[in-house]
C-alpha cells in the first residue's frame, strides 16, 4: 500500500487521497554517471511521516517527504514497519500532543527491537526556548526539528550525499530571533527553501485532485492561548512572483483545486518590499497594529492573478481557488471584492470569531470587538451573496463569566454560521494566557461545550435544509464506506478543514448519510464549491471529477443526493494546457 504524509494513526477517511497503485513510490531516476555512486535502495531508511494538526503541517510533511524520495528512500506502510519515523506535531492541540506523548512507549519497544530506527519529532511541539526539555518528554525521539529547521531533514541524517553515514546531527543552521524575550525560529529561509525544493521536484504532494500552497509563514498576531508566534516565528512572505509561478505549475499538472495556506493567510504581503508595480494597492488594516500597505503585495492581488491564470477553453486553469486561514484583522474590502470577482475563489469563507464578548475577546488579545467583526462579516455576505461561512468557538477561557459565555450563544444566534469549530480552553505550554488563571473548572467548560455544540447543531441543520431541492456542482473526493456513520469534521487532526490553530475539537456523532450504493456503484463523498460536505452514490470513475448533484437530503453536517449530470472535462492529474 502506498503511504501519503498525511496517512495518520486513526486518521478520517476524508484525510486521505486516492490509491494511484499499489506498490511503494519508486525512488526517482538517476543520471547513469553517478548511479555508481549511489547506496543501494535497501540499505536506505524507509520512512512513515505521521502528520498531525494543521494543513500547514500537511504541506511542510509534502516536503519532507520530498526530501525523502529524492534521496532514494521509500515510503513504509507503517510507523511500525518503518526504519525512520518523522513525527510532524501540533503544540496548539493539547489532544495532538497527547497523542504524540501516548506513542512513546510503542516507539521506545520498536527501537529495542530495531537499534537501527530513528525518529525525528517537528512541528510546533519543537521550540526553541524549551529545546533542552524536549528529551525528557518525548523520550523515544533521536533528533528535533523547529518547523523552519524541516528543510534540512535529509541533510542531517546523512541522506543528502551517498557517502555520507546514516546517522543523526545536531547543529543548528536555522537563524533566531527574539519574540516577548523568547528565541524563536526567524523563518527567514523557509521561502528560499520552498523554491528550491519546488525547481528540483522535491515536494511529494499527497492528492492528484487538491495542492496545498504556502504564501505566509508564522505569525505576528498577539491571541494569548496560541503558540504559533513562538513555535514558527513572525510573519514571512514569499516573493509573489514565486507563488504565482507555482500556482502555474499546479494548473499544468492538472489540480482541480488549490488552497493558499498561512497562520494568517490574509496578511499576506505586509512584510515585502513596495514596489511600483503594485502602486494601485492602497489599503488599511480596519482593526488592530497599523502598518503601511501601501504598494505591496496583498491577497486579493494574488487572487486575481491565480484566477487569470487560464486553460484552453478561456476558463479558470484551477477551478477551485481557497484560502485560509484568515484574520478579521485584515479582511481588506479589496479583498473582499476579489472573492465576488474571481470566477475560480470558491464561496466559502473561514473567520475564526473564537467569542462573542467583547472583554472576553480582549483577554484572548484578538484586538476587534464583536461589532467590527459583524461588520465585516456584513460586508462579505453582502458582496457573495449565500457564502458559506465558518468559525472557531473557544469556551471556558480564563475568567469567563456565565453572562460572556451566553454573549457567544448569542453571537451564533445572530450571525448563523454554516460550520463551528469548538474548543473547550486548555491552557498551552509558553502562552502568554498562562499568565491569567484558568479558573473555569473542567466540568463547567464541558457543559458549556455540549451547550454549544448543541445550540450549533440546530443551526447548522436549519442552514443545509437551505439547500433542499437544489443542483449543485460537488468535486468527488473519496469512496466511503457503507452505511459509515459520519462524524461532524471537528476531530483533533481534521485537516481537511480550517480551523485556527489552539483549538481542542469535539466531535459529535451525526445520522448516517451515506446511504447504500445501489448495483454497479458504490458510496461516495465530496464538497461543493461552499464545502459543504455531500454524499452521493455513483462509479468510483467519478471520484476527482465535478458532478451536478439535486440534494434530495440535509442533515446538520452534510447533504445527501444523487447525480443529475455527468462530469465535463480531463481527469485530475492529467497535464493541463495553460494559456498565456
Amino acid at each position: 500500500m502506498t503511504v501519503r504524509p498525511q496517512d495518520t494513526p486513526g486518521a478520517p477517511m476524508s484525510l486521505r487521497p486516492r490509491l494511484l497503485g499499489g506498490a511503494p513510490a519508486a525512488p526517482p531516476s538517476v543520471d547513469p554517471g553517478v548511479a555508481e555512486f549511489r547506496p543501494e535502495t535497501h540499505s536506505l531508511p524507509g520512512f512513515f511521516i505521521w502528520t498531525l494538526g494543521c494543513q500547514m503541517n500537511q504541506s511542510d510533511s509534502e516536503e519532507m517527504a520530498g526530501q525523502l524520495l529524492a534521496a532514494g528512500c521509500l515510503r513504509s506502510p507503517s510507523l511500525e514497519a518503518a526504519d525512520l519515523v518523522v513525527i510532524n506535531t501540533c503544540a496548539v492541540r493539547e489532544h495532538a500532543e497527547a497523542k504524540v506523548i501516548g506513542r512513546q512507549g510503542l516507539l521506545t519497544a520498536l527501537k529495542r527491537a530495531r537499534p537501527g530506527m530513528r525518529v525525528v519529532l517537528t512541528g510546533c511541539g519543537v521550540r526553541e526556548s524549551e529545546r533542552d526539555g524536549l528529551a525528557r518528554r518525548f523520550p523515544a525521539v533521536d533528533m528535533f526539528l523547529r518547523p523552519d529547521e524541516e528543510p534540512e531533514l535529509a541533510l542531517r541524517l546523512g541522506l543528502v550525499s551517498a557517502q555520507a553515514p546514516i546517522g543523526l546531527q545536531t547543529v543548528s543552521t536555522a537563524a533566531t530571533t527574539v519574540v516577548s524575550g523568547r528565541p524563536v525560529s526567524a523563518a527567514d529561509r523557509l521561502a528560499a527553501s520552498r523554491s528550491t525544493a519546488l525547481a528540483e521536484d522535491r515536494v511529494a504532494r499527497s492528492s492528484t485532485l487538491s495542492a496545498w500552497l504556502p504564501i505566509v509563514y508564522g505569525c505576528d498576531k498577539t491571541c494569548t492561548y496560541c503558540i504559533v508566534p513562538f513555535s514558527r516565528g513572525p510573519e514571512r512572505s514569499r516573493p509573489f512572483d514565486d507563488i504565482v509561478a507555482e500556482a502555474r505549475s499546479i494548473a499544468e499538472a492538472g489540480f482541480v483545486e488549490l488552497t493558499l495556506l498561512g497562520q494568517n493567510v490574509n496578511s499576506y504581503g505586509h512584510d515585502l518590499p513596495a514596489e511600483e508595480r503594485f502602486a494601485h494597492i492602497e489599503t488599511e488594516r480596519s482593526a488592530g497594529r497599523r502598518l503601511d500597505l501601501q504598494s505591496r503585495p496583498d491577497l486579493a492581488e494574488l487572487l486575481c492573478v491565480i484566477d487569470g491564470i487560464r486553460g484552453a477553453d478561456g476558463g479558470p486553469a484551477i477551478s477551485r481557488l481557497r484560502f485560509i486561514t484568515s484574520h478579521p484583522w485584515d479582511l481588506s474590502d479589496r479583498l473582499i471584492d476579489a472573492m465576488a470577482s474571481c470566477e475560480s475563489v470558491a464561496e466559502h469563507l473561514h473567520l475564526p470569531i473564537q467569542s462573542g464578548d467583547d472583554a472576553m475577546l480582549q483577554r484572548m488579545g484578538r484586538q476587534y470587538t464583536l461589532a467590527h467583526y459583524k461588520l465585516r462579516l456584513a460586508r462579505i455576505r453582502e458582496a457573495v451573496p449565500g457564502i458559506a461561512v465558518s468559525t472557531d468557538v473557544i469556551v471556558g477561557f480564563c475568567g469567563e463569566t456565565e453572562a460572556e459565555f451566553q454573549a457567544t450563544l448569542a453571537a451564533l444566534e445572530e450571525i448563523r454560521f454554516d460550520t463551528v469549530f469548538a474548543a473547550a480552553y486548555s491552557p498551552r505550554p509558553g502562552t502568554p494566557a498562562l499568565r491569567l488563571a484558568d479558573d473555569v473548572p473542567p466540568a463547567v467548560k464541558r457543559r458549556r461545550l455540549n451547550e454549544l455544540l448543541a445550540r450549533q447543531h440546530t443551526i447548522g441543520l436549519e442552514r443545509n435544509r437551505e439547500w433542499l431541492g437544489r443542483d449543485v456542482e460537488v468535486l468527488v473526493e473519496r469512496i466511503t464506506p457503507q452505511r459509515q456513520v459520519a462524524v461532524v469534521s471537528i476531530a483533533p487532526d481534521d485537516a481537511d478543514t480550517a480551523a485556527e490553530p489552539g483549538l481542542d475539537y469535539a466531535g459529535v456523532g451525526v445520522p448516517d448519510l451515506a446511504g447504500t450504493a445501489g448495483e454497479g456503484s458504490v458510496a461516495l463523498a465530496g464538497r461543493t464549491r461552499h464545502n459543504k460536505l455531500v454524499h452521493l452514490a455513483g462509479d468510483p470513475e467519478l471520484i476527482g471529477r465535478a458532478v451536478i448533484v439535486h440534494i434530495d437530503y440535509a442533515g446538520p453536517f452534510a447533504l445527501r443526493g444523487r447525480v443529475v449530470a455527468t462530469p465535463i472535462g480531463p481527469s485530475p492529474g492529467v497535464a493541463t494546457t495553460v494559456v498565456e
